[in-house]
């Protein structure tokens, strides 16, 4: 068994002063790729987490939340520099506008923009329709919200995996309503859900529908990153 540290990033900034919360700088993130590529990491996109493929020690899966503008200007150039694959996450309803819940000067990537992604280095996957908290819709929504976001895609013939991030990393965790939710899912084929949870995972999953991510902050110092790649996410940062 071994353990798997999956990032969790969101908007890419030039300007350093602006790095901070979920927005990373230009330099930390090149950084943070050069390191990985310097000591031999691999990176898989979410459809190559097979539990029944071997992963080496040296294994990361880095994923991108919203699709924003910014990613496509910043973070792509960079991931292709470094050769380095990625799985960004599309919240449906916002593809073309602005969304509700980061800065309002931040577009969402139009359909054009994703179809014209590298699909060498990046796959796409969901982040929900209307990236709402699962825990806070009735059954019926959640399935209305997949049957949107799957018609968004036949629509737009958009090449999109079917893993999912949950929004604000937010579902239902207890009781017969979490177990609803996963039939949903399974319903809907789903073959892997994201929480965030800021830990290593065990691969194989041992839970398929709530593997976990650690976030990166625009405030984590190199020496910050390779901790969490290698422990999780440490208190003293």
């Amino acid at each position: 068994m071994s353990r798997l540290a999956i990032l969790m990033y969101h908007n890419i900034t030039p300007n350093e002063n602006e790095s901070l919360d979920l927005t990373l700088s230009i330099q930390k993130f090149e950084a943070q790729l050069n390191y990985l590529k310097k000591n031999n990491y691999q990176t898989f996109f979410a459809s190559q987490l097979d539990n029944t493929a071997p992963i080496s020690r040296k294994s990361v899966v880095i994923t991108f939340d919203d699709v924003t503008q910014n990613q496509l200007d910043f973070a792509l150039p960079l991931l292709k520099k470094y050769n380095v694959k990625a799985t960004f996450f599309i919240p449906f309803s916002y593809v073309g506008k602005s969304d509700l819940w980061n800065d309002a000067t931040q577009k969402i990537m139009t359909v054009d923009q994703l179809k014209s992604l590298d699909n060498e280095i990046i796959q796409l996957a969901h982040h929900s329709y209307f990236h709402k908290k699962y825990a806070t819709l009735t059954a019926q929504e959640i399935q209305e919200d997949f049957d949107q976001s799957f018609q968004f895609i036949a629509n737009n013939n958009l090449n999109v995996y079917p893993a999912l991030a949950y929004p604000y990393g937010n579902y239902p965790k207890k009781g017969t309503q979490k177990l609803d939710f996963f039939r949903i899912l399974d319903k809907n084929n789903i073959k892997m859900a994201f929480r965030i949870g800021n830990r290593l995972n065990r691969f194989p999953f041992k839970n398929k529908f709530e593997i976990q991510r650690i976030d990166i902050k625009g405030s984590d110092s190199l020496l910050a990153f390779k901790w969490k790649i290698r422990l999780g996410k440490l208190r003293l940062f």
